[in-house]
């Protein structure tokens, strides 16, 4: 089930909080997130080479020393005599710059994985050629030239082993769907036509084709599917937010003009925008060929991952679900059991959630309502004291006297910790919405399906009792624009603070 079924088609329209400031202009940084993704990447590699270091030391005491020799020698005489730590660091130095040079720690993955592998080694071994000619300038004879051989393949073969299962599995989420890459092509003429279908036969490559835009100013003919044209540029901010699109890449020559425009906009809503290399040789002329697939690329903008705040906001998501369900485990068994004695029907509620660019996902609750809480929903709708999409009664006849207690303290929500630890929620975000309120939703509305819908969020501690659409979806816009990490924390603060006085829905 896509959202973009339920999308109605207006005017964008963003909304603001009082009191809560627009999207602010990003501060200029002294390192870009992509520079601090490629540290990460290369902070990566040094503590594999570093693995490959013990592991050499390891084989080289058990193959080519005797045992019983090696275990009455000192640790620090292990570090000192066989392999200097100057050396290991102008070792690890080494490779990272010969591998930077080979583009392995580019933000986009070179799309052969024989490729990386093969400048893999290649930069491996380019750094033991190194780490031998500094042993021979230095004349030192003390290093074992065997272990100097060990480190080399220990370290061909983990670097090696490191990149193809990090490839295998980003792969196997590709053909399960997550993680990819929308992306909409400029142009409708023959190229784009292969372009087109070359992304949509190589699932490996990380994309989601979402259809073709009409060049402007092209004298073309139609060559591609005409279903999968989505309109023209004028229509592009729609589409962007229609279709959660990640890249545009240009597939046919444009007026340098509408490009400069296309760029500004891109900018501002945050899409990346790749061309066929040599369209636009005034725009590119330093930038580097890349490759989509088998098509040569080159970028014209490319927005900063929030890699550092991403990575720390999973890591937190996955620890606080675990230590979560460690602990309300006995209280989970509890209402388990409480659930199922007060009425009839399952422990568990499961009902079909939106989540994170469209994506449908099973949410999980404890059981607050009588059975067919669904169909007596449609006779209760005049008395509804919300506005809008939500629905919302002071005495709902249909939560049963358990259940009542349970959303008194947001009990009902516990097992969604399950859905956090799934990486389908997370901790902090907006509330997940089921199909019937997003196929009501207006074109601004899905900027709240940007990011991965969350147990708490900024509507639940500071407008929870408010009946007002806007002042929901505003609030959920807001934290979209402005998130941080450390606005996480003070959101999960505040909720502690709202759970512990009983005052949930």
């Amino acid at each position: 089930m896509a959202t973009s079924e339920y999308i109605r088609k207006s005017p964008r329209n963003e909304p603001r909080v009082a009191g809560w400031p627009g999207k602010a202009p990003r501060r200029s940084r002294i390192f870009s997130q992509s520079i601090v993704t490629s540290m990460l990447m290369m902070l990566n590699d040094t503590l594999v080479i570093l693995l490959a270091f013990a592991v050499s030391l390891l084989l080289r005491a058990m193959v080519f020393d005797k045992v019983d020799q090696v275990a009455g020698v000192p640790p620090h005489a292990l570090i000192g005599a066989p392999l200097h730590i100057v050396y290991l660091g102008w070792f690890v130095l080494s490779y990272l710059l010969v591998a930077n040079r080979y583009g392995l720690y580019s933000a986009i993955p070179l799309a052969s994985g024989w490729h990386e592998v093969r400048l893999t080694v290649q930069a491996s071994l380019n750094a033991g050629l190194l780490l031998c000619g500094a042993l021979y300038l230095a004349g030192n004879l003390s290093v074992s030239r065997v272990l100097v051989l060990l480190l080399i393949a220990s370290t061909i073969a983990l670097l090696c082993t490191r990149r193809i299962v990090w490839r295998k599995s980003r792969f196997r989420q590709f053909e399960r769907g997550l993680e990819t890459r929308n992306v909409v092509i400029l142009g409708t003429h023959h190229l784009s036509n292969a372009l087109g279908q070359h992304i949509e036969k190589d699932y490996r490559l990380g994309y989601k084709l979402r259809g073709y835009v009409v060049a402007p100013e092209c004298a073309n003919g139609l060559e591609v599917p005409r279903s999968q044209v989505l309109g023209g540029v004028e229509g592009l901010r729609q589409l962007i937010r229609q279709h959660f699109i990640d890249e545009i890449v240009i597939a046919e020559p444009c007026p340098t003009e509408s490009v400069i425009q296309l760029l500004e906009e891109a900018r501002e809503l945050e899409v990346d925008i790749r061309a066929i290399s040599g369209y636009y040789g005034e725009l590119t002329a330093d930038t580097p060929i890349e490759y989509l697939g088998i098509f040569p690329v080159v970028s014209l903008h490319r927005r900063d991952p929030r890699t550092v705040a991403l990575v720390l906001k999973r890591g937190l998501d996955m620890l606080l679900s675990l230590m979560a369900l460690a602990a309300v485990f006995p209280i989970m068994l509890a209402i388990a059991i409480a659930v199922r004695l007060d009425s009839e029907g399952p422990i568990f509620y499961v009902s079909e959630r939106i989540g994170k660019r469209g994506r449908v996902f099973p949410c999980f609750k404890f059981r607050t309502m009588v059975k067919n809480a669904e169909q007596l929903k449609k006779d209760l709708a005049a008395q509804n004291e919300r506005d809008g999409i939500l629905f919302k009664m002071t005495n709902d006849p249909r939560i049963t006297r358990v259940g009542r207690i349970l959303r008194k303290y947001s009990l009902d929500e516990l097992p969604q910790f399950f859905n956090v630890l799934r990486g389908e929620m997370s901790m902090v975000g907006p509330r997940p919405p089921i199909a019937s309120e997003v196929a009501k939703y207006e074109l601004e509305h899905f900027r709240r399906l940007e990011v991965l819908p969350g147990l708490t969020g900024l509507w639940q501690v500071q407008a929870r009792g408010d009946s007002s659409f806007a002042k929901y979806i505003a609030l959920d816009t807001a934290y979209v624009e402005n998130w941080s990490f450390w606005m996480d924390l003070k959101i999960l603060v505040r909720t502690a603070e709202v759970v512990f006085r009983g005052t949930g829905s």
